[in-house]
């Protein structure tokens, strides 16, 4: 099933409709959608360079919005939509301890699962869930989420085609890493 979704994503890079089919794949990723935006990313940015900032101002503003989505599934729809959601990636059984600490570090997670392979989509609903600050929320998404699709477009804009196989294969550990590395910076500083 996830390889004939991801087909079907690469196949839409290639579209006279890849824009919008990137804002699309942005905005349900964040709510429930498997395949991360970055699939349709990075071949529309190799094959249009010039459009690489473009390219990533829409996918972090339908992933924002589409974050805003997965707040209200797990605020309002939580029992219907948001419980199968999480049942369907295996979080359910962890849910319930993890609700109860979330929003004392809120922010921080939708900041770790907006820049790493983490789905995003986990953190949403829970942000919705446990009523996380609105203003918070809406805050982190924004900065996790361009700076991740920033990056990326940043990377193939200047290297091309050479970096791809990094992107694809190894950047979501270095993103994991670069949390890890924050996270331990501010707790070392004794700012968290």
């Amino acid at each position: 099933m996830l390889r004939s979704l991801y087909d079907w994503t690469m196949a839409l890079s290639r579209s006279p409709y890849a824009l919008w089919a990137l804002f699309i794949v942005a905005f349900v990723e964040s709510s429930f959608f498997p395949i991360p935006p970055d699939v349709l990313m990075i071949p529309m940015i190799i094959a249009a360079p010039r459009r690489a900032f473009v390219i990533a101002g829409i996918a972090t503003i339908g992933s924002v919005l589409g974050a805003l989505l997965g707040y209200y599934i797990g605020a309002a729809l939580f029992e219907t939509v948001g419980q199968p959601v999480l049942e369907f990636y295996h979080k359910s059984e962890d849910f319930a301890a993890f609700a109860l600490k979330y929003n004392e570090w809120g922010a921080w997670a939708v900041l770790v699962a907006g820049i790493t392979p983490f789905p995003f989509k986990v953190i949403t609903i829970a942000s919705g869930v446990t009523g996380l600050s609105l203003p918070v929320f809406i805050l982190s998404s924004i900065i996790a989420r361009a700076f991740r699709f920033f990056l990326v477009a940043l990377l193939l804009w200047k290297f091309g085609e050479p970096i791809r196989d990094f992107i694809e294969r190894r950047l979501g550990l270095v993103f994991v890493l670069f949390c890890v590395l924050l996270i331990g910076g501010f707790v070392l500083l004794g700012v968290v």
